[in-house]
C-alpha cells in the first residue's frame, strides 16, 4: 500500500527527494509520515502532513526538509535540502497518526557523504 523510492547517495549540502506512492484507500484522509532509522538507533519521526496540509517536522530537520503531497498522484514527498551525514538512515513512509502509524512502507536507504 506504500512504496517509498528515491533514496541513494547524496553529498552533504546537496539535495534529494524521496517519494512514496500510496494506494487510494491509504492516502485518503490519512496523515502521511516519514520516519527514519539509522544504524544502531531507534526509528525516529522526521515529518508528517495531514489531510488538511498541516505540516510537522522533527527539530533536527526543520528548515532543511520539506514534506508535501500530490493528491492527484496519491504521492507524498520528502524534499531533503542541505542534508548532513547524520541524516544517513533508512527512510520509511507511513500512514496514520504519529507516533504510531497504522501502515508502513518498505524503507529506502539514504546515505549522505561528507
Amino acid at each position: 500500500q506504500l512504496q517509498a523510492c528515491g533514496g541513494g547517495l547524496v553529498q552533504s549540502g546537496g539535495s534529494l527527494r524521496l517519494s512514496c506512492a500510496a494506494s487510494l484507500g491509504t492516502f485518503g484522509t490519512a496523515t502521511l509520515d516519514w520516519f527514519r532509522q539509522a544504524p544502531g538507533k531507534e526509528r525516529e519521526f522526521v515529518a508528517a502532513i495531514t489531510w488538511t496540509d498541516a505540516k510537522y517536522y522533527a527539530d533536527s530537520v526543520q528548515g532543511r526538509f520539506t514534506i508535501s503531497k500530490d493528491n492527484a498522484k496519491n504521492t507524498v514527498y520528502l524534499q531533503m535540502n542541505n542534508p548532513k551525514p547524520e541524516d544517513t538512515a533508512v527512510y520509511y513512509c507511513a500512514a496514520g497518526p504519529v507516533p504510531n502509524p497504522i501502515s508502513w512502507g518498505k524503507g529506502t536507504q539514504v546515505t549522505v557523504a561528507s
